[in-house]
């Protein structure tokens, strides 16, 4: 029975970890000029100015607009930009203590070189969940659904959607779609009508913009916030000074409807984070912590089930370097290493049927080497119409195209007959793929190259399945 007390150790335990993790707030619309990024910088300093206390960070991936323009404190020196969170860097220790409270890393003109490196839908959340960054991050993105602005939509608490017009609200709908793809819940996204001129009215059911926006909106199934965002001169001016600062409207704007707008916001999502038990960002950390458990036991398992020694010659593996290469038959019945000279001399052997004490036979030993070093190596056994076992041995490059198909003789095998040149291939055979009768099983095995410092990495999750890939590319191959 577990006491009350330790039950509230626990409880605060687990919720002081939730907090190491940060709330995520998208901004995000296909379509630009739709005040996205004056929503994303306002909020961020709104927060910050109703909760001193609670870190607001401002992260952009729009290149048209550089946060440091608002928050670059005179004479700081920039130290990284969002590239480098991309690339590996801790989102931590890329932090700009910017103006007003607010914590920012600044966009990058490099972006698009990245895309096409930037692997997976929740790459994103994984960067943030081990970047060491608390409280609320606003990631302010691109006016398109490219991959990072999808990541950024996949990892967010709340997604804010400010649209001002008809075609804004249209290209709503994509948003929308790939939360559908994904099978993600779309209650995190909302609508928030921006940039509404309340000077504009309607004849009708519907008498202004925002009333029109919204039921669409709503007709369409999507979420619609009450608050607005309205269109003011003042807070435009506040974007085109000469000297290129741009000013917020918590300071420089307080008598317009604006700033009492943004108050109404900022308590709402101030709201939603204080409500946020488990933010996305920590969700994901237990996903990615599970994951690795059980990858750990997949890989521990694998490894128990493969055999102490090498087959070819019965030593056991020891020392570095002596593991080159590691096979595994089509029913996963056998599994092992081999030593990388006992393979390498046994497919100069068997290719060009050399004695080991032949003069050739050093010479041919470095083009094997090196050939087998580079390629996978399937063995499949076959009966010709005579009844007599052969061997079908195939070299494949990495892609699975063959390099070397060749058929080879097993001549006294079934009798357990050695004649000093296949021994070698006997033994593997004999180890691995031979049954109760002492007949070949209707399998086949494949040999692959292995980093010889570290063999038991290809028995590691994501080097693992290639293997497996590739055993059902020779699968097809061989009933073909």
């Amino acid at each position: 029975m577990v006491k009350p007390g330790l039950t509230a150790g626990l409880t605060f335990r687990m919720m002081r970890a939730m907090n190491n993790f940060p709330y995520i707030l998208t901004i995000s619309s296909e379509k630009g000029g739709v005040g996205k990024t004056t929503l994303a910088t306002n909020l961020a300093i709104f927060l910050k100015a109703m909760q001193e206390n609670l870190p607001v960070t401002i992260i952009s991936f729009d290149n048209h607009f550089t946060v440091d323009q608002m928050f670059e404190l005179k004479g700081q020196k920039a130290h990284g930009t969002v590239e480098d969170l991309l690339t590996g860097t801790r989102g931590a220790d890329l932090l700009h203590q910017g103006q007003y409270g607010v914590n920012y890393i600044p966009s990058s003109n490099n972006l698009t070189e990245l895309y096409h490196g930037f692997k997976g839908p929740m790459a994103l959340c994984r960067m943030v969940a081990e970047s060491g960054i608390s409280g609320i991050i606003i990631l302010d993105t691109r006016p398109d659904l490219n991959i990072l602005t999808q990541n950024a939509l996949y990892a967010a608490d709340r997604v804010l959607i400010p649209v001002k017009d008809m075609p804004s609200l249209e290209n709503c709908k994509h948003i929308f779609a790939l939360f559908d793809q994904r099978g993600i819940d779309k209650k995190s996204l909302s609508l928030i009508p921006c940039l509404i001129d309340n000077r504009i009215k309607y004849d009708g059911l519907f008498k202004d913009q925002r009333t029109l926006l919204r039921a669409f909106a709503i007709n369409r199934g999507y979420r619609c916030m009450d608050t607005y965002i309205s269109k003011s001169p003042k807070v435009e001016s506040l974007n085109t000074n000469p000297d290129g600062k741009i000013y917020p409207i918590i300071s420089h704007a307080r008598e317009t409807e604006v700033h009492s707008q943004f108050t109404e916001l900022a308590r709402d999502i101030l709201t939603s984070y204080n409500q946020t038990k488990e933010p996305r960002a920590y969700l994901y950390h237990q996903w990615q912590t599970e994951q690795e458990g059980r990858k750990k036991e997949a890989f521990l398992a694998r490894l128990e089930g493969v055999l102490p020694h090498c087959v070819i010659c019965g030593a056991l593996h020891e020392g570095e370097g002596s593991k080159g290469f590691y096979f595994e038959t089509a029913d996963h019945t056998s599994r092992g290493f081999l030593h990388s000279d006992c393979f390498t001399g046994m497919l100069c052997s068997i290719l060009y049927d050399l004695h080991p004490r032949s003069d050739l036979y050093q010479l041919s030993l470095q083009v094997i080497r090196e050939s087998a070093g580079a390629s996978i190596a399937v063995f499949r056994p076959l009966v010709d119409q005579s009844g007599q076992p052969r061997l079908y041995f195939q070299q494949l490059d990495p892609s699975g195209t063959p390099l070397l198909e060749r058929e080879l003789s097993l001549d006294g095998f079934l009798e357990g007959v050695f004649d000093g040149i296949r021994d070698q291939l006997f033994l593997l055979l004999n180890e691995s793929m031979t049954g109760y009768d002492g007949k070949l099983r209707a399998s086949w095995l494949v040999v692959h190259p292995v980093d010889e410092k570290r063999p038991e990495q290809v028995l590691q999750d994501v080097a693992y399945r290639r293997i497996q890939d590739m055993h059902r590319l020779v699968s097809e191959m061989a009933t073909a």
